[in-house]
Formats: C-alpha cells, structure tokens, sequence
C-alpha cells in the first residue's frame, strides 16, 4: 500500500514537473543561436579540445545566473523590467532598455547573418529565406499563443542532436575531449585563448536571456508553488545547453583544429568539415546553424518586445490578441525588419555589427547582475526565498567574473 502510494506521488511530482518544464530550458537552449554556434566553431578550430575546460566553468555560471532570475520571476510574479521601473524609475529604465534594444537588434542581425551564410552554402537563394523566416516568426508569434510557441521551441531544441552525429562523424578523440572538461589540458594562457574563453562566455550568458526568461515565466503564469520544479530545470537547461555545445566544439577540433584549417566564420564549419567528416556532417552541421539561427531571431526579438511592455507598462503576452497587444507585436516585428533589412544590404560591414553588439552586451551585463543581487537579496519582494549566504557569496564571485571578462571583452578591443 505504501509503495503503490509512494509510486501515484512521484508520477504526480513528474506529471507537474513536465507543465512546469519549459521556459528556462528554452532561455538556455537559445543562447546557443546562430552567433553561439558560430563562436563555439571558431574557438573548437582554433584552440582544439583545450577550450572544452571553459565549459564546465560556464555551465555552472549559466545556472546559478538564470537560477536567480527564474527564482525573482515565479516568486514576485514580476519581470526584470517591471521591478527596474518600480524600483529605480522612468529615467534608469529607459537608459537600460535602449541598451538592450541597441545589443539585440546586433544579435538578432548576427543570426539573420548566420541564416544568409547557411543559405549560401546550400545554394539557397539568400532573399527568399530571409522572407520566409520573417513570414514563419510573424504566423508562430502573432497568430499562435504562448503553448504553441513553446512546443514549437522545445522541438527546435531537438534540432541541436544535428551536433551529436557530426561530431562523432568527426571520429574525435573521446578520451582528451572528456579529460578536457575537468582538467585544463593543452590550455596556453595568450591573449587569444582568454578572448576565445569570454566569447564563449559571453555567447551564453546574455543580458536579453535574463529578461527572457523572467518574462516567459510570468506569461507562463507560474505560481511560486512551482519553485522547486522550475529550479530544477533550470540546472537541466543549463547542462543541455552546453552538452550540445561540447559537441559542436569537438566536430570542430577533430576537424579543423587537427588539420589545422583556420576559419574566418563560423558558418564556414559546415562546409569545411565536409572533407573530413563526410557529407552527412557537413550538412547536419549547416542545418543545425540555420535552426539555431532562426531560434536566436525569434526569442531575442520577443525578449526586446517584453522588456519594453514592462518597462513602461504596457500589456505583452503572447497569449494576448494583435488588437490588444499591437505595441508588443509591433516591437517584435519591427525589429525582424530592421535586422533583415541590414542583413541584405552587402555594403554593411557584418563584423563590425557584432563587434558592437557583444561591447553593448559588456556595458549591460554589470547592470543585470547588480539588478538580480538586489533583487534576491531583498526580503521584502523575496520573503523567504532570498539568497543564502553560501549561494550568495558564490553568486557575486559568479557575477564578478562575469562582469571582469565582459569588461575585458570591451577594453581589449581597444588595446
């Protein structure tokens, strides 16, 4: 009796885990978009199996970072942007969403960049697909609801297996490629390693992830019961996101860092694994950049679109009609225009955008991580659920290696 009773609880326990399941796993799976895959091909050609080290350090810090915000979210009931306007006024919130406006439209450019490269590789005439990626984000966003666009993200996410079998493809070295994870090996400290270590950094742990998932979460309508659930997916997304992305290093190490082919894109991977790996790998590896590329174009737009509806109180869900939420929608496409507009004008310099996104992503990030210490700190909004000491303390080392790499990032640029 007691077991069959033991038994009915868990699959409860599992039953709700799987309603709950979503949000910040799709927050995490998206980091790795078109611009994510991009980098982590560059640092796998260029520094072999030794960058896998920084995986390990980056995962942990993903999940304690996105742990907060989700913790903020289910417990206040309250976006990031919602508690920077209550908080702090008008003026500061303002000044940070112009920022994050500024440093998304950069990023959602880099994946529309990322799409236009995978088009070209498959021989893909680059203008219609560009439509037919804004044509498919306008019927999934405005004309679906928030469970539709949630499944539709969650099997977008099935598309990063593409890495696995190029990888293995790749035929690696298993054995380094795991040592690699947990002891730095073959690591030379240059000033190229350490830039290739934040950019794979940086790549995962965004400003606009944070007000995403904060966001999804409230228009997920999940009540602070649910902590425990959430809190534990969010460990599970941060440990996908970096499994998929161990794999896209390693087809790239056995590759192109052992043959020592030097890539000048990351879209370029696809094509120049080809030899190497086979067919199959090539193209598994171009497929996987244009979902990724498309997954980065839809989310990071509906990130800007929900900052703004909280930062200046305006109604944004996606559950909510065109008529009643037309400045949410209208945000959210605008900026799909704008990023493919400039994607096909072959005079922009694509480089120098991105440059200047990942610096607007280093100026804002010390100002997220200020935001969540605060915010999880104050057991006025947190009640109970404020930060432990022990957590505490890890989250501001966590936060300030964050903040000293994104500062590293921007400065170096200009040494």
């Amino acid at each position: 009796m007691w077991e069959r009773l033991k038994s009915h609880k868990q699959i409860q326990r599992l039953l709700v885990f799987l309603a709950v399941f979503g949000p910040a796993t799709i927050t995490a799976m998206a980091d790795n978009d078109g611009a994510g895959v991009a980098t982590y091909s560059l640092a796998g050609a260029r520094f072999g199996y030794s960058i896998l080290f920084i995986l390990l350090l980056v995962t942990v810090l993903l999940a304690i970072t996105q742990e907060m915000g989700v913790r903020i979210a289910t417990v206040t009931g309250k976006g990031l942007g919602d508690l920077i306007r209550e908080r702090y006024g008008v003026v500061i919130s303002t000044f940070v969403f112009l920022g994050l406006l500024a440093a998304n439209i950069g990023t959602i450019v880099a994946d529309f960049a990322a799409i236009k490269a995978t088009a070209t590789i498959f021989s893909i005439p680059v203008l219609p697909i560009i439509i037919g990626v804004v044509a498919t984000a306008y019927v999934f966003v405005i004309r679906g609801n928030y469970r539709i666009n949630q499944r539709i993200f969650l099997l977008a996410s099935l598309f990063y297996l593409c890495y696995i079998v190029s990888a293995v493809k790749a035929g690696p070295d298993w054995g380094l490629a795991l040592k690699s994870l947990v002891v730095p090996t073959g690591i030379s400290l240059s000033r190229d390693f350490i830039f290739a270590a934040i950019a794979v950094l940086g790549t995962t742990i965004t400003p606009w992830g944070q007000f995403f998932v904060h966001s999804f979460i409230i228009d997920k309508k999940l009540a602070p019961d649910k902590l425990n659930y959430e809190q534990f997916e969010t460990m599970i997304g941060a440990f996908l996101t970096d499994f998929f992305s161990f794999f896209m290093i390693v087809a790239t190490a056995a590759t192109l860092f052992a043959n020592k082919i030097v890539l000048v894109t990351g879209e370029q991977a696809s094509l120049a694994i080809r030899p190497f790996a086979g067919e199959l790998a090539g193209i598994l590896f171009g497929l996987g950049i244009l979902n990724a590329g498309f997954m980065g174009v839809v989310i990071v737009s509906l990130s800007t679109a929900y900052a703004f509806s909280e930062f200046f109180g305006n109604e944004g869900s996606l559950d909510v009609p065109f008529e009643k939420g037309r400045t949410f929608y209208s945000i959210f496409l605008t900026q799909l225009f704008i990023a493919a507009l400039i994607v096909i004008i072959p005079s922009v310099s694509l480089f120098k955008i991105v440059f200047y996104t990942q610096a607007f992503n280093g100026i804002l990030l010390p100002f997220m991580f200020y935001f969540l210490l605060r915010f999880t700190n104050d057991r006025s909004l947190m009640g109970k659920h404020v930060n432990h000491r022990w957590y505490n303390y890890f989250a501001i080392v966590a936060s300030i290696v964050i903040i000293g790499a994104a500062l590293f990032t921007v400065i170096s640029a200009y040494i």
